[in-house]
């Protein structure tokens, strides 16, 4: 069985997860479940995905899950420069979060393509 917190990937996701709770902590009232509910759910279920594969027995169960944590990764990314366009985050934190959020597909990607 894997333990998940020893995975960069799940460290990184749990990060921004945390930064996504944070973020949204200032958005409209009106957003709350909208927008707001919606980044942050898909946000968490990044890592939420990655946890939930480790304790999967084979790599096939694992590497499903990884794909589904990618999948909402893309989401975030889009839910993010949604809320930059309505104006709810700076361009500053837009950027540095996207970034963060572009590096960890990139890292789900690599162990996606090394569980084949």
């Amino acid at each position: 069985m894997r333990d998940y917190k020893n995975y960069t990937v799940w460290q990184d996701g749990h990060q921004l997860t945390m930064i996504i709770y944070n973020l949204t902590k200032h958005f409209p009232k009106e957003e709350l479940f909208g927008l707001t509910s919606q980044l942050r759910r898909a946000t968490s279920s990044v890592p939420t995905n990655i946890a939930e594969g480790c304790g999967r027995e084979s790599d096939a169960d694992f590497r499903r899950f990884l794909i589904m944590a990618h999948g909402s990764a893309t989401e975030v990314e889009y839910l993010l420069f949604l809320s930059f366009e309505l104006e709810y985050t700076s361009k500053e934190a837009y950027e540095d979060f996207t970034e963060k959020i572009v590096i960890l597909r990139k890292q789900l990607r690599k162990l996606i393509e090394k569980l084949k």
